[in-house]
């Protein structure tokens, strides 16, 4: 395939491409859709081999026929991998890269090589164990819940499970020979992803890679660091190819139709973008309320479900042979709630509804009788009979999986679901709809960014069976066209670091015979983009040092002087302004009707104004009001140390942000004849007046606000001729008895005596001359700002950090002065789901020893529940009491850290533990039915097991450090414990096992 494009690592034309250049570089001669893009990164200094001659017949077979024509993309991947070179296969979901993975699957086997395939999640693992199963037979699985055929040749497991196999020098690590990384581009996960980059980088030397990524525009990146860390070729095989295309639909609430917004040629449809808009229905007239800052959807309470936006979509979608459909959403309770709302709906004949019967109980067979009676199990089959289903992380396990299995034999036809589906699973469906265009992200409600609409609307279109996709964006609030283009047609996320240091990564690196943390950091991928900026850094600053020498000015000393002395007197006026205006002294003179000077900025101007003199606009007093803060304590606070903002009448405006956020730059209106009455802090307010007005009660009719302006404009032309507006004076009329304030009044005095005096004050052009200065000196101190980055990014990133953790390290007593790993080292190694310092620091003050099992395990509780909840049950007393103990150590922990200078909120720190499951916890440990749990707790099923799952995983860690320090007592207690709270449902097996 001569026509592929190569270019080795040293072209210095090749940047890491963006995805459009990429495409560009398309194969030639091909259909572009099907087109793919070959590149390969080498190490500096590598000399390509040439392809050897002599192969024998055998090896020159394929190790593996396919039943099917494989795509340009695809037979790229598989010559790397017959050349013995590793590959990172870059496409969208659903176009096959598998296949490439079962290609090496088989290669390694023929060669009688170990081959290891990693994945981000368990569930995963599972499917792709029973996938492999049936198609080599030598394979095994390691998921931490689960270990089947651990000596097999080829190994599913998570990626953390490979992670502690190298650090623990397992013998599996000497031996394989192929490693594929599934679903790579989990590497930029804010928590998780920094596992993916540790074992890449630890890998044995002589193993070769196949990394499966959704499609990133850096590839070539990632490809460049591998061909570093690793030294050795590292090819790139990159498509945008979708097998089936998808065509993008808007639904407007309250609407009745759909409108074809993207064509599946990838044309943005304005027109139809518009229509679609203008048909939407404000939210205040039906379609959908917020409260709480919760989305409630679809229907206005005390509607059918029937006039829901949602099953009218649905309904029309099915009409329309449409189905199946995936309608994403972002909570877990809406994702029921919208499952509701399909009450009379039913999309199955009887014949289908015995089968989804007689598999669902058949897969329920492993449960107890009790757990059978579970609401939720009882409450899904009536739904899944009716062709619906739900899929969060909210569900029992064995019922997630049921559903999976349903949906991909096709008797589920409409699947309500929650981001986590779009991960991994191969299910696509003909439709997928999007319920919600923005989503709460844990910090606030933002619109999705292209890169999630992109691997959620990847599952729209089945491969062979459906000629296009189909994704409808259901929108009930307007939305830009700019962002609808971004989200619908932007690129993928790009892949970035998202490295950071833990104790636990520190401590086995120091372990390890061949261990370095240095050398860790010097080869993570976020140490590699921090140098990559290198050139491009340096370049900017050259710019900018050639900018700002070519400005040359006259007598640029006694300007610099001049400018000096300005700052002095802004920064002077700031002072006496935050003293005179603190709500302490202003708060008795802020009456309506009094005339106030605010300041006033010019929106285009962004050099900030050389005249000892601001620009102030006056305005009318209206009244003043604290201002609410977010938490108890705000609202709590004594009067002169709150905030107030004033409400005053003037033309001005309060100009808002990019981001919507309400910024305090006063601007002039652009209709100097408008008036409006605008909320601005008291920091904003230059100026009282001894003047007042006497103004309307109502000023919402515009004449009244004119009216009273108009007064004010003939008070100000009246004292213009007296020599100015009458001021209240700070000290004699405001009573501000205060030495700083005294201070500064006669400081600024003095320096506008020395202004008068300047030589330079009396040029005619001084504002030009001085926005001239000021532009230079803001070009020095980005210079500056920029050598700086360049500074922290040629020297090791974590460098500073490192050490920092290290002291902590120390002054806890985990290594000693010379890196050696003491007893509490040896056991925070071993534990690395969950707070390993805080975990070792309970463990050696004998908490654990003194306390019954129930109790041990309920208080482990603590280090694995994330989720927040409203009501939660507060834990009995002797609870109650060990959750303090754990809340101590907690700080004792933070403060050190905080000590050591290693960054640290210790607030967030102690109360990320929480005790809101201890209560529940206890029960199970004492031996309660998981259903009499579920009816005193507030959590979601699915949400409990997944902790007490996680609290197993803590369990068998800390038997494992129990036993690296000769802890015979404490660990039979552990396994103890772990055989109190392994049983039932919680640990059914998983179907595809």
């Amino acid at each position: 395939m001569g026509s592929v494009k190569r270019k080795s690592i040293e072209d210095p034309s090749d940047t890491s491409r963006p995805e459009k250049q990429l495409r560009e570089d398309s194969l030639l001669g091909l259909d572009e859709q099907v087109a793919c893009v070959h590149d390969v990164s080498y190490p500096e200094g590598y000399v390509p081999h040439a392809p050897s001659s002599a192969k024998t017949e055998e090896s020159l077979k394929p190790a593996k026929e396919f039943p099917f024509t494989l795509d340009p993309f695809q037979s790229e991947a598989i010559k790397c991998l017959n050349n013995g070179e590793s590959v990172m296969v870059s496409a969208h979901t659903s176009a096959g890269k598998t296949v490439v993975a079962l290609y090496a699957i088989a290669m390694s086997l023929k060669n009688n090589q170990r081959v290891i395939y990693t994945s981000p999640i368990k569930a995963l693992s599972n499917q792709k164990y029973r996938e492999f199963k049936e198609e080599f037979s030598d394979v095994g699985l390691m998921t931490g819940d689960v270990t089947i055929e651990p000596n097999a040749s080829c190994l599913v497991m998570t990626t953390e499970i490979w992670r502690s196999m190298q650090y623990k020098g397992s013998e599996v690590t000497r031996e394989v020979a192929w490693i594929i990384f599934d679903e790579v581009h989990y590497m930029r996960d804010r928590e998780r992803g920094v596992v993916w980059e540790e074992s890449i980088v630890m890998a044995p030397k002589n193993s070769r890679f196949v990394f499966l990524s959704a499609t990133v525009p850096n590839a070539k990146e990632f490809a460049d660091w591998v061909a570093k860390v690793h030294q050795q070729p590292c090819h790139i095989v990159y498509t945008d190819y979708r097998p089936t295309p998808l065509q993008h639909y808007m639904f407007p609430s309250g609407g009745d139709g759909l409108y074809l917004v993207v064509d599946e040629k990838g044309k943005f449809r304005e027109e139809s973008f518009q229509k679609a808009l203008n048909a939407l229905v404000p939210a205040s007239e039906g379609g959908r309320k917020r409260e709480n800052g919760k989305w409630q959807k679809g229907l206005v309470v005390g509607k059918a479900g029937e006039d829901s936006d949602i099953f009218k979509m649905v309904k029309m979608i099915i009409q329309r042979q449409y189905d199946p459909v995936i309608c994403f959403s972002f909570s877990k309770r809406e994702c029921e709630f919208l499952a509701m709302q399909m009450a009379k709906m039913d999309l199955n004949n009887d014949d289908e509804k015995v089968n989804i019967e007689s598999i669902f109980w058949s897969a329920m067979d492993m449960l107890s009788d009790d757990d059978r009676k579970l609401p939720q199990v009882s409450n899904m089959l009536p739904l899944l009979k009716r062709g619906i289903g739900v899929h969060h992380s909210g569900l029992l396990p064995i019922l997630k999986e049921v559903i999976e299995i349903l949906f991909q034999e096709g008797f589920i036809k409409c699947l309500f679901a929650t981001e986590t589906f779009s991960i991994g699973l191969n299910m696509p469906a003909r439709t997928v709809v999007f319920s919600n265009v923005r989503k709460f992200d844990g910090d606030k409600f933002r619109w999705i960014s292209s890169g999630e609409y992109i691997q959620m609307s990847g599952r729209a279109g089945r491969r062979g069976i459906d000629d296009r996709g189909i994704c409808i964006l259901m929108v009930d609030e307007k939305l830009e066209p700019s962002t609808a283009k971004l989200m619908l047609k932007g690129s993928a996320d790009p892949l970035n670091s998202a490295f950071h240091l833990s104790y636990n990564m520190l401590l086995n690196q120091i372990r390890c015979e061949d261990g370095d943390p240095e050398n860790l950091l010097r080869n993570s991928f976020y140490q590699f983009q921090a140098d990559q900026a290198i050139p491009d850094l340096q370049k900017q600053a050259k710019i900018l040092a050639e900018e700002r020498d070519s400005i040359v000015l006259e007598e640029e000393d006694s300007l610099e002087d001049y400018y000096s002395l300005l700052q002095q007197h802004k920064s002077l006026k700031n002072d006496v302004r935050d003293i005179v205006f603190s709500p302490k002294y202003c708060l008795p003179f802020l009456q309506p009707g009094r005339l106030a000077g605010v300041y006033c900025t010019n929106t285009n101007e962004n050099v900030p104004s050389f005249s000892i003199k601001e620009n102030v606009t006056w305005g009318v007093i209206i009244n003043f009001e604290m201002v609410k803060g977010l938490s108890k304590d705000d609202e709590d606070k004594k009067p002169e140390d709150a905030n107030y903002t004033v409400d005053i009448l003037t033309r001005c405006m309060v100009h808002k942000d990019e981001l919507g956020k309400k910024s305090t730059k006063i601007v002039p209106l652009k209709d100097p004849g408008e008036a409006a009455v605008v909320s601005v802090p008291l920091s904003k307010i230059d100026s009282l007046s001894s003047v007042r007005l006497k103004i309307p009660k109502d000023l919402i009719p515009l004449e009244a606000r004119a009216h009273t302006l108009k007064k004010v404009s003939e008070v100000l032309s009246r004292y213009a001729k007296e020599g100015g507006m009458p001021l209240l004076h700070p000290e004699d009329d405001m009573k501000v008895k205060n030495s700083s304030y005294s201070k500064a009044a006669r400081r600024i005095e003095a320096l506008e005596s020395q202004f008068e005096k300047h030589d330079i004050s009396k040029s005619p052009i001084i504002e030009e001359k001085l926005k001239v200065l000021h532009k230079k000196k803001e070009l020095t101190a980005r210079i500056k700002s920029i050598k700086k980055s360049l500074r922290s990014s040629s020297v090791l990133a974590f460098k500073d950090e490192l050490k920092a953790r290290k002291r902590v390290l120390r002054r806890l007593g985990y290594i000693s002065r010379d890196d050696v790993v003491e007893l509490k080292g040896k056991v925070a190694c071993e534990i690395s789901s969950a707070d390993e310092l805080t975990l070792t620091e309970l463990m050696f003050n004998g908490v654990f020893k003194e306390i019954k099992v129930e109790e041990m395990v309920s208080l482990l509780s603590c280090f694995v529940w994330q989720e927040k909840l409203q009501d939660a049950q507060k834990p009995r007393d002797e609870l109650e009491l060990l959750f303090t103990q754990l809340q101590d150590a907690a700080w004792k922990v933070a403060k050190v850290q905080l000590e050591c200078k290693v960054q640290i909120d210790v607030e967030n720190f102690v109360s990320s533990f929480r005790p809101d499951i201890m209560e529940a916890i206890y029960a199970w440990a004492k031996g309660s039915k998981f259903y009499e749990i579920m009816e005193f707790t507030q959590v979601f099923e699915g949400s409990l097991i997944r902790a007490i799952r996680r609290l197993e995983e803590v369990l068998q860690q800390l038997i494992q450090a129990a036993q690296s320090i000769g802890e015979t007592e404490l660990e039979s207690k552990f396994e103890d414990a772990v055989s109190k709270i392994k049983r039932d449902i919680v640990f059914a097996a998983s179907l595809y096992l």
